[in-house]
């Protein structure tokens, strides 16, 4: 932070009185309650360190190392005398009346805003550290911070600190909060475009590696002539033979080649049944081209998504975090899944999703579909309970967003999955059914 932000800030910080409760809530941040309508946060940041308010309140992590006992304990409704900057440098000291059981004593909290060595550190009276957010032995530093010993001052740096008046410092501190989550929201959405481009481009390579219907058919034709050709002349292939010449049906002379195998007979098998699932796959190829299409599609559709997510929670909740060892412990699942408050919520990325997505719902799980628009189908798992209505809503929100190309209103249907009947595929009748009315930005 620069010296007259923190200059400005102490400042203001000298109009409290007492600190009400103080806890760590961030690998390197703490909060600091003065009051029921006054709340700071100090993040000792290596290298971005910063100082803010929060208009609402944010759900905290739990610490417990010793840092965190002393902090809470020693300095939760402690008395606040003053607040200064050290030698007038980017070192901010709180002075405290501490009263316990026994007796009153006078303690320090030290926020150091000093680029790689920035630290939070608790003193007693006498300046000797009880407890820092970071151990700093002699070995990395000529000023080491150990529990125990005498803390030794910064030197005062020879620089002339920029003058410059900051005119209303809460609204200074909101706006710092705001930045914080604007870097923060940009550099995950960085993350997550990054993540959702290598699995785009990992799409689009298997799409343009998927073989030629044609080319497929032809391998398939070929390997049958030649099963026919061999089965035709086994009786004049020798066991062990590695190549055999025969009259083609258009009685010409063709020379094939034998792997080294123990019967022939097998071999010639293998052929008619590689030749059936090339048919096959020729056939069938074009299901797999529009499943990778259209998950090539939801990839697509959720980068946009995540373009224009405006908070870090929306964006977690669109593109969650995976647990950890999550590919070693379960196995893939088929569709793309959301948690609201317990309730999972399914969405198929392609056809072959939505089919089975289907077929394993139960008969109360609620099922959801844009009305009269190919889209994905969506099931909500309910235990054989209601859903509460914000549930209804936002898997209605999910139907649309991720099967609307355009902003806009959209109608999407919802009911039981016993009122779906499966015509062919992932295609339905239904009925006995309500519809949302869905605003797309």
């Amino acid at each position: 932070m620069k010296h007259y932000e923190l200059k400005a800030i102490v400042n203001y910080l000298n109009n409290f009185k007492i600190i009400k409760h103080i806890k760590r809530v961030e690998n390197n941040s703490i909060k600091v309650e003065f009051d029921k309508n006054h709340t700071l946060y100090f993040d000792l940041t290596k290298g971005s360190s910063n100082i803010y308010m929060i208009r609402e309140t944010v759900i905290s992590k739990n610490f417990n190392a010793p840092f965190d006992t002393i902090l809470q304990k020693k300095l939760t409704n402690s008395i606040l005398e003053k607040v200064y900057l050290v030698n007038d440098d980017r070192v901010m000291r709180f002075e405290l009346q501490v009263k316990s059981s026994y007796k009153q004593e006078k303690l320090y909290l030290q926020l150091e805003f000093t680029g790689i060595y920035t630290n939070i550190i608790i003193l007693d009276q006498n300046f000797i550290v009880l407890e820092a957010l970071r151990h700093i032995s002699e070995n990395i530093s000529s000023r080491s911070v150990k529990v125990g010993q005498v803390l030794d001052e910064l030197p005062k740096r020879d620089f002339i600190p920029t003058a410059k008046e900051v005119e209303n410092i809460e609204e200074y501190l909101y706006a710092n909060y705001d930045a914080k989550e604007q870097r923060e929201l940009q550099n995950l959405k960085n993350i997550k475009l990054k993540q959702l481009k290598k699995e785009e481009d990992k799409l689009q390579k298997i799409l343009f590696s998927l073989p030629k219907e044609e080319e497929l058919k032809l391998e398939a034709q070929d390997t049958y002539q030649m099963a026919n050709l061999l089965i035709s002349n086994i009786h004049n292939i020798e066991p062990y033979q590695t190549s055999v010449s025969v009259e083609d049906f258009d009685h010409t002379i063709k020379e094939i080649s034998i792997p080294p195998v123990q019967s022939i007979s097998n071999y010639v098998n293998k052929l008619f049944s590689n030749a059936k699932k090339l048919k096959q796959k020729a056939s069938n190829l074009y299901i797999e081209k529009e499943n990778l299409e259209q998950k090539l599609e939801f990839v697509r559709r959720t980068s946009q998504i995540v373009e224009n997510c405006s908070t870090i929670e929306s964006l977690e909740f669109y593109m969650p975090k995976k647990e950890k060892n999550q590919t070693k412990t379960k196995k893939e699942q088929n569709y793309q899944s959301f948690v609201i408050d317990g309730y999972k919520i399914m969405l198929g990325r392609n056809e072959r999703e939505n089919i089975e997505l289907l077929e394993n719902a139960k008969a109360n799980d609620f099922w959801f579909h844009l009305q009269d628009i190919p889209s994905s189908h969506v099931i909500v798992p309910t235990q054989k309970k209601d859903l509460p209505e914000h549930i209804i809503y936002q898997a209605a929100l999910l139907c649309a967003k991720f099967n609307s190309p355009f902003g806009g209103d959209y109608l999407v249907d919802y009911t039981k999955r016993r009122e779906l009947k499966i015509q062919t595929k992932a295609n339905v009748l239904y009925n006995n059914y309500k519809t949302m009315k869905i605003r797309v930005d």
